[in-house]
């Protein structure tokens, strides 16, 4: 287990907004939490003691948003998702994760100020929850889209734990009511993060140090996603897309910045 006091601050606090996100407030903040533990260790030990932080969020994020999600669009997503884990697995010794990172940022930045100007930013109306939830079929080009996003979604989840902006490039749009779009993300991120499981286990991710430095935080996780899953709850979907697109802004800068300052140092 790791017993440094440093990493602790930061890992506290990287828990606990990894936890908002996988409650389903601000669910590009769940891309953080690398970066953020990556203040006291290295990248790559971070996503390695993440994972089953992760795991153990989403198995209560499930339970708290069971049978809440929008099916046409996990079935266009989530085989994506599979293509993108296995791309990951497949280049995890060539892929550099600060330009990951930067591609992601500006995929974010993008995407939001494109909404931004077009006045896109708007949720469908209050009580659409369940009439939606499995409502609809995808069109062709959804259908591409979000095989597409799916698969960055999946690649990019797998280096970094940072598949939010991706998965909400082509959610957003949808307008889903706040619920309806968090356990839809539950969902996706759930079954992502079980198939990444094996590969980051042959990649000897899981050591006993590095499982039991999860297992300390674990309490931290489970209170975070409570609190996640209660914000939902409670906020206005007007106030919840505004809160969504602009952390995914932040976050977006935040990483160009991050990346390109590591590029300028290398």
């Amino acid at each position: 287990m790791i017993t440094d006091p440093w990493f602790y601050a930061v890992a506290i606090p990287a828990v606990l907004i990894v936890g908002l996100a996988k409650g389903g407030f601000g669910g590009a903040l769940a891309m953080l939490g690398v970066p953020v533990m990556s203040l006291a260790i290295s990248p790559v030990l971070a996503a390695g003691i993440l994972l089953p932080i992760l795991v153990l969020m989403d198995l209560t994020a499930v339970a708290a948003y069971r049978g809440i999600y929008h099916w046409p669009s996990l079935k266009v997503l989530l085989p994506g998702a599979a293509a993108g884990v296995l791309v990951g697995w497949l280049t995890a010794a060539y892929v550099s994760e600060t330009h990951v990172r930067l591609i992601i940022g500006l995929i974010a930045i993008a995407f939001v100020m494109n909404a931004w100007f077009q006045g896109a930013i708007t949720p469908r109306p209050a009580g659409a929850e369940r009439a939606s939830t499995n409502a609809g079929g995808a069109s062709s080009t959804d259908r591409a889209g979000g095989a597409f996003w799916g698969s960055v979604a999946g690649f990019t989840s797998f280096v970094s734990h940072a598949g939010g902006p991706p998965f909400q490039v082509h959610m957003l749009p949808k307008g889903l009511a706040p619920r309806l779009l968090a356990g839809t993300s539950v969902i996706f991120f759930f079954v992502t993060n079980q198939m990444k499981l094996i590969p980051y286990w042959a990649l000897g991710q899981f050591s006993a140090e590095n499982l039991t430095t999860s297992a300390v935080l674990f309490p931290v996780a489970l209170l975070a996603v409570g609190i996640g899953v209660w914000l939902v709850k409670v906020v206005r979907p007007e106030t919840f897309y505004r809160v969504i697109y602009l952390v995914l802004f932040i976050v977006g800068i935040r990483l160009v910045w991050t990346s390109l300052s590591a590029l300028a140092t290398a």
